[in-house]
């Protein structure tokens, strides 16, 4: 059996494809990018540390059955 031009076609297709993937650059190095990482979530847990204890809450979760 012959396969005409769709494995040509096939390839250009993918070809298509890994061209639009866009990578997203923010323009910062592995080590600023970790730091902006770092304290961003110990923002983040600050934060959920003050909700959680000014809701009275000190278990983190609620255990309300019914």
């Amino acid at each position: 059996m012959t396969r005409g031009n769709q494995r040509e076609r096939d390839r250009e297709r993918a070809q298509a494809r890994g061209a639009k993937k866009v990578t997203k650059d923010d323009g910062l190095t592995p080590e600023q990018r970790r730091e902006r990482d770092a304290k961003a979530l110990q923002e983040k847990a600050a934060k959920k540390a003050a909700q959680g204890a000014s809701s009275g809450d000190a278990g983190g979760k609620s255990s309300n059955k019914k």
